[in-house]
């Protein structure tokens, strides 16, 4: 949910949007729900078609993937009828880095800075071309309690895609940002 929440191509999340009826081995009706469908902004990508998806402990799958195979080839075969994709997402796709960063980033998301310091961040990133947190508050200011002021404004321009970064790996005051455009 939270990287979801966070992505700015993902137009909305639906939990447990379907029930799909498949027929086990034994031609037994069962019904699956899985977990939610993420579809996404028409603007984002010509491969951002809606996915429909489970959330599995990896240990849960192994353990249970004779129950959960016929239910996934289920779902397979409904999305590819409606023109989407299904994903199974374990810990090892959800774990990681960019969910650590998102939740780190999400609570400087809706601060308002001052409405003049935005400007003056980007304008001193973009004669940069390229920093780092540290390098940027350097050149913004001399004084150490005004750097500190600054810190929660780049959090927040980061957050909101105003300042770029790769949030695939850990985010530290040495990470590489840039401006994602011209002030």
């Amino acid at each position: 949910m939270e990287i979801l929440r966070f992505d700015p191509s993902v137009e909305r999340f639906v939990p447990q949007p379907l029930t799909i009826e498949y027929f086990d081995r034994d031609g037994k009706s069962r019904n699956y729900t899985p977990d939610g469908l993420i579809q996404f902004k028409a603007a984002s990508a010509s491969w951002a078609i809606p996915v429909l998806f489970e959330v599995k402990y990896r240990a849960d799958f192994r353990k249970n993937w004779k129950i959960l195979v016929p239910k996934f080839r289920a779902a397979k075969t409904y999305c590819l009828r409606q023109g989407w994709r299904f994903e199974v997402f374990t810990e090892r796709e959800i774990r990681t880095p960019y969910l650590d960063n998102v939740k780190f980033l999400w609570a400087y998301r809706e601060q308002m800075p001052s409405p003049d310091v935005p400007p003056l961040i980007l304008q001193t990133l973009w004669d940069l071309d390229e920093a780092d947190p540290d390098i940027l508050l350097c050149a913004l200011c001399h004084d150490a309690t005004n750097r500190a002021r600054m810190i929660p404004v780049i959090w927040h321009l980061i957050a909101t895609g105003a300042i770029g970064c790769d949030l695939n790996v850990p985010l530290t005051m040495r990470s590489s940002i840039w401006a994602e455009k011209e002030c």
